[in-house]
């Protein structure tokens, strides 16, 4: 039965199987760690896994097609537009890893990440990387069509404590060569966990006035409610007093 199915779906059972059995997920690790490269730049892919005895081959996908290596990392040098995609990989002591995405672009600049998406609280690391590293001066990094920040001479910029307001279009400019006026294309960075506050982090004032309101509203509330028990005894027993005197009224006659 296992012959008749093609690789990549050999692969997926396998991979379920080992899930199935509780094996963690082996893992991509860039090298650089960059998920934007230009053409001719050098990425290794690294493989992170558990390799049971006598047995050292890493399998490989790219966009869901086999790789014929099977080293534990795999190098692309230089690197191609062809080379784009999601890149996945298991050893045999691990399940199928998650996909990571890597993208080729061609021209003089483009503007690297290690990520598109991070999370509130994170950093974001942007580097404005040169066709095969040549000079750039004057390097500007630009969110949503504004300077964000300027380096006479190139620099990566990173953003601490990312918050909802980091999101957006970044891309950047520079001169190649000193003189060359050259702008990347536009990368797209996300900023969640925004609408899921922190356990740790303080609550905001509307909580805090809401929380204090109910304070309020429940003493007053408790205070009304022994008055008008207090008030509730006293006509209780003042009727009960007046109903005895009027009752021996008749007697004494």
């Amino acid at each position: 039965m296992w012959q008749l199915l093609p690789p990549t779906a050999l692969l997926l059972v396998v991979s379920a199987d080992l899930q199935a059995a509780g094996l963690p997920k082996a893992v991509v690790v860039l090298d650089p760690q960059w998920v934007r490269v230009l053409e001719d730049d050098s990425v290794t892919l690294k493989c992170q896994g558990s390799y049971p005895s006598g047995n050292n081959s890493t399998m490989w996908l790219h966009n869901g097609n086999p790789i014929s290596s099977q080293a534990s990392s795999y190098i692309i040098k230089p690197a191609k537009v062809e080379n784009s995609g999601e890149y996945r990989c298991q050893t045999g002591g691990s399940a199928l890893s998650d996909p990571v995405k890597l993208e080729v672009h061609q021209g003089w600049l483009v503007l690297q990440t290690r990520q598109w998406v991070f999370q509130e609280g994170e950093t974001i690391w942007l580097r404005c990387h040169s066709w095969k590293n040549t000079s750039l001066l004057k390097v500007s990094y630009l969110q949503n069509g504004q300077v964000r920040r300027y380096f006479h001479s190139n620099s990566d910029f990173h953003i601490p404590n990312a918050t909802y307001s980091q999101s957006g279009s970044y891309f950047c400019r520079g001169l190649i060569g000193g003189s060359k006026n050259e702008s990347s294309k536009t990368v797209d960075i996300i900023v969640q966990g925004l609408t899921i506050p922190s356990i740790h982090s303080s609550p905001p004032w509307y909580q805090i006035a809401f929380c204090l309101v109910m304070v309020v509203l429940f003493v007053v509330d408790t205070g009304l409610y022994f008055s008008v028990q207090r008030n509730l005894r006293s006509s209780v027993a003042s009727w009960k007093d007046h109903k005895f005197k009027w009752s021996k009224d008749p007697q004494g006659k």
